[in-house]
């Protein structure tokens, strides 16, 4: 069969170099960098990866678009730190992620804070620390209010709109229909008039972010458009002008098989066309990208130790001492409807021919514990490093990592 027949076997995963067979992230080979962690399981971040990304995006999208690090994708706090050097601001979506944000030097003045359930305190320490607020129910303006009366700051705010459109082929779509996230549409010209009846509030503009995950810059594009559509309606119901209009994000990477890096010329096209058209419709805004999981996702790779090879009715299992409790995203148990298997290899087996198919597993006592499904790797022997690629948003903290009791996982920067 031809190469060019031959289905492709995983997603890319060769924004890191191989020498001497051994996978190298930070100018680390993998085998010295495990010795250096001084154990497995372990996460490691590039981070010349992580300013290549952001370099590569500022190319791509015109001069003045804002960029915001989503941090909810990796909270880790040296990336945060890394991060906040090279983007515009930063989103938070609790007050735990805001003191991380804060810690890391990011400007308050760009740190924005989304969520549907923000409780009292954490309004309060946002308006003390003064952030910007995506407000996301008319509940939220009374304890604003009273925190800016209290503190004596403002309490600056934009509407988080939940639009009656979602971000079409997206991987988790965040508006349309009812939805947790967010004002509904229609209802939110009656917030913005209680909003100006609130001194205390400070309006400042519209949060929209439509869904996440998405490879199709035409459908990324639609959204944007829609957005900024909505936006310059709504705007003509705000008590002050709109300064800041945060289009969301969207944005996917590669995991599974077929699949390919999204191409950011149309995008980029686009986002200067809707520039251009705000400078005369919404003069005062700043327009803000609101990405995460795309800035920081190909940059990390998830490191976990054979611990033993079975063989069960002819089919092979590689059991390593890491699985879903630190990587639930790989295992599929993170809203895949159909379990598809991320990028994975033998990092220290980088140049050695697929044997036939095996599959990856972790140490937990549950079937749903799979890293790699039937995947064509080396033949491993105990000791080998087994890689899981596309992991560096939505790792350790989106996993349950006491689940079962096993050991938590380690995370560096490199």
């Amino acid at each position: 069969m031809s190469a060019e027949r031959t289905p492709p076997v995983h997603a890319p995963m060769d924004q890191f170099k191989v020498t001497d067979g051994q996978l190298v992230i930070g100018g680390q080979p993998l085998s010295r960098l495990a010795a250096r962690v001084g154990q497995t399981p372990f996460y490691a971040y590039d981070r010349q990866l992580l300013t290549d990304r952001v370099a590569a995006l500022r190319r791509a999208l015109p001069t003045g678009i804002k960029l915001h690090f989503a941090m909810k994708a990796n909270p880790m706090p040296a990336l945060v730190q890394h991060m906040a050097g090279l983007v515009d601001g930063i989103d938070v979506a609790s007050a735990g992620e805001l003191l991380v944000a804060l810690d890391a030097g990011a400007n308050p003045e760009e740190i924005s804070f989304a969520g549907p359930g923000k409780r009292d305190i954490e309004l309060r320490q946002a308006v003390a620390s003064g952030i910007l607020v995506n407000v996301e129910s008319f509940r939220e303006l009374a304890p604003l209010a009273k925190a800016s009366q209290e503190l004596g700051l403002p309490a600056r705010i934009a509407v988080r709109v939940n639009p009656d459109f979602e971000l079409k082929a997206s991987g988790m779509k965040m508006s349309g229909g009812p939805k947790q996230f967010g004002v509904d549409a229609e209802q939110v010209p009656e917030l913005l008039k209680q909003i100006g009846q609130h001194p205390e509030l400070s309006f400042e503009g519209f949060h929209l972010f439509a869904g996440s995950q998405n490879l199709k810059p035409e459908a990324i594009i639609e959204a944007q458009q829609k957005s900024f559509e909505l936006a310059c309606d709504l705007a003509r119901s705000a008590p002050a002008p709109v300064r800041f209009l945060n289009l969301g994000g969207g944005f996917g990477i590669p995991y599974f098989p077929g699949e390919s890096r999204l191409d950011l010329t149309p995008i980029g096209d686009n986002l200067a066309r809707i520039q251009n058209e705000a400078r005369t419709r919404l003069p005062e805004a700043s327009i803000v990208i609101e990405l995460g999981r795309y800035l920081v996702g190909e940059a990390g790779i998830y490191v976990s130790e054979v611990v033993d090879i079975k063989v069960s009715r002819e089919h092979t299992f590689i059991v390593t001492n890491g699985g879903l409790h630190h990587h639930l995203a790989a295992s599929g148990n993170f809203g895949q409807v159909i379990r598809k298997n991320y990028p994975v290899a033998i990092g220290n087996r980088m140049d050695e021919a697929p044997v036939a198919p095996a599959s990856v597993v972790g140490p937990l006592c549950t079937p749903l514990d799979i890293l790699g499904d039937k995947m064509r790797l080396p033949a491993v022997r105990e000791g080998d490093l087994v890689v899981v690629f596309q992991s560096g948003a939505y790792g350790p903290s989106a996993s349950p990592q006491r689940f079962l009791g096993h050991p938590e996982t380690l995370e560096v920067l490199v």
